[in-house]
């Protein structure tokens, strides 16, 4: 900060010894108790005022590297100098008095070839270098229009003030440095948290380097991430003065970005001209950074930093972009899973879409042609994408149909395709019954579907089944079960269950069937349920039960097979309300009209 444009400080008149040195205490409580550096940089002239007399002021620095003076803060120089002025160690009396670490004292600066003009019409100057440790960091200096202006007991006072000014200076720099690493700790934990919010990758990458700049104003920056394919590093993002720019992909192992990842360290040269692994992009690069992007004992990437000015970077730089990147590891990680996950969710989603075509196609939708005197109608809902149910009307010979209900243990895929299977072998065994008839009756069919599926060994699957053939011309029907909930039949005035048990379908060697016969008169009514329809849960976890089924079809015996499906899925999904299924649903009528 500089204050080219205010008026000299008017002093009281030169204090002495005893009340300067007393005056000296009170103004090195007073300056060491301001924690803020730019209000002590101000204060400063304000307080030596009170000591001597003079027209311009300044507070000198050294930069961080430590060959350069600028000015910090003044009093009476022009705003031009105060901006712009560098002053070498040992050039000038300012750049003398920091170099020999003892104050200068020159009444007539004119008579020193030391002497460097920044202020016009100054004739006396008085420089104090502050020490702090042993070490000089700046210097404090006090120009006069006045030759002969300052004494030696000047000199002497402002010694030891500036041995207070520099315990100051040092305690706010120190003050500020805390305050902006926890300022910089909170910026990277609002990082985080954005970071963790997205999930779109090339979003999240730029996103990275805009919130990167709240912590480094860096000129050039670029996120490589590695190809584990091509081991390359190839740039997704690369900003400079905010444009984009095209960088070549570069292998793992050349280069200083390939080298920072190859062994997962990072990289600072001061200088890229002297480093050998230097590849240049960036034509006025002077110096780079290169910061490992580590995801436990593996690099997935690099943030790289390159500047136009030598040594750009310190160790202050590299702390907190090795944070930085270690969060944006992780999130970049998080991302590529998620852009993995949802292009498996978009397959599987067109898959499963296929397979539910696969299944609809598989399952009938309507009776065998020329089909007369019999109304049947069906009804099938998946828990999920896929069902386990499977059902069938097969017409073996003339005036017959085949009502094949059944249920495979489990939902889902797995289910889906072992319903598959098992309604394929039930198609193929039915109609080998016109060439061995006896052998292929309802509980042969069973048997035999048995057979195979406990052949198969896939013990934790099971599946079981009603099998009706109804004969229309002799008025029959035959029934065999292996475990599928008994089949409803309206007979007269009676509405109750076939109980007819059986064992589930390949879950043992050898297993029998019985089977059930029923003369068939017009009007008669037979229903098949899966588990789905019995076991339907409400909110309390109540089933819907057998009981609420034969009252459901008792009332809608005299509809038509389609209304009395209809009946029972609604009568099933007003009892279950918001209570999603617990298994697949599937319900067959089939009514005797002629």
């Amino acid at each position: 900060m500089t204050e080219s444009t205010a008026s000299p400080v008017s002093p009281v008149s030169p204090v002495g010894t005893a009340e300067a040195l007393t005056t000296l205490f009170a103004l090195g409580r007073e300056v060491t108790s301001v924690l803020d550096l730019n209000d002590l940089l101000q204060r400063i002239p304000q307080l030596i005022s009170r000591l001597t007399k003079f027209h311009a002021f300044a507070v000198y620095l050294l930069d961080p590297k430590g060959d350069e003076l600028t000015i910090a803060y003044s009093v009476g120089y022009p705003e031009d100098v105060a901006r712009t002025l560098r002053v070498k160690i040992g050039h000038g009396l300012v750049g003398t008095a920091v170099q020999e670490g003892h104050p200068l004292l020159v009444n007539d600066v004119h008579a020193d070839p030391r002497y460097v003009e920044a202020v016009p019409g100054s004739n006396a100057e008085l420089v104090v270098p502050l020490r702090r440790k042993g070490r000089v960091i700046g210097a404090l200096n006090l120009l006069s229009d006045t030759v002969g202006q300052f004494t030696e007991t000047d000199q002497e006072v402002l010694r030891q003030f500036a041995a207070h000014v520099a315990v100051a200076i040092e305690n706010a720099r120190l003050f500020e440095h805390e305050r902006e690493y926890t300022s910089t700790l909170e910026t990277l934990s609002d990082i985080a948290r954005d970071f963790g919010s997205i999930l779109n990758l090339d979003e999240l990458l730029t996103h990275i380097a805009n919130l990167t700049r709240r912590i480094i104003d860096y000129r050039t920056f670029g996120i490589l991430l590695v190809n584990e394919e091509t081991q390359e590093l190839e740039m997704k993002v690369a900003v400079r003065y905010s444009d984009k720019v095209v960088v070549p992909r570069v292998k793992v192992g050349s280069g200083l970005v390939g080298y920072a990842a190859l062994h997962k360290e990072v990289v600072v040269v001061p200088d890229v001209s002297t480093d050998p692994r230097y590849i240049k992009v960036v034509d006025d690069a002077r110096s780079e950074l290169v910061i490992p992007l580590l995801l436990k004992d593996r690099c997935i990437g690099v943030f790289d930093l390159e500047s136009p000015e030598l040594d750009a970077f310190n160790k202050h730089h590299v702390a907190i972009l090795t944070l930085l990147a270690s969060q944006a590891a992780v999130a970049i990680e998080n991302a590529r899973l998620y852009e993995t996950i949802r292009a498996n969710e978009v397959r599987l989603e067109k898959e499963m879409r296929f397979a539910q075509r696969v299944q609809a196609a598989l399952l009938p939708t309507e009776l065998p042609r020329r089909m007369k005197g019999v109304d049947v109608a069906v009804r099938f809902a998946p828990a999920l994408e896929l069902g386990g149910d499977l059902y069938d009307f097969l017409a073996p010979e003339p005036h017959s149909l085949v009502v094949a209900v059944g249920d495979v243990s489990g939902k889902g895929v797995p289910a889906a395709l072992y319903s598959a299977f098992a309604g394929e072998l039930v198609r193929s065994r039915t109609f080998r019954r016109r060439y061995a008839p006896e052998r292929f009756s309802p509980a042969g069919v069973l048997a035999s579907v048995n057979t195979i599926l406990h052949e198969r060994q896939l013990e934790e699957y099971y599946c079981t089944l009603c099998y009706a053939s109804f004969d229309f011309k002799r008025r029959t029907m035959v029934l065999a079960n292996s475990g599928v909930p008994y089949p409803i039949r309206c007979s007269g005035n009676t509405v109750s269950q076939i109980e007819l048990p059986g064992v589930p379908l390949g879950a043992f060697a050898g297993s029998t069937y019985d089977e059930l016969t029923f003369e068939l008169a017009v009007g008669e009514v037979y229903v098949f349920c899966t588990d789905g329809v019995f076991e339907a849960n409400d909110a309390l976890g109540r089933e819907f039960g057998v009981e609420r089924l034969l009252k459901v079809v008792e009332e809608a015996r005299h509809k038509s097979a389609r209304e009395l499906v209809d009946a029972i899925f609604a009568a099933v999904l007003e009892f279950r309300g918001d209570t999603p299924p617990n298994d697949d649903m599937t319900a067959v009528a089939l009514k005797i009209t002629a």
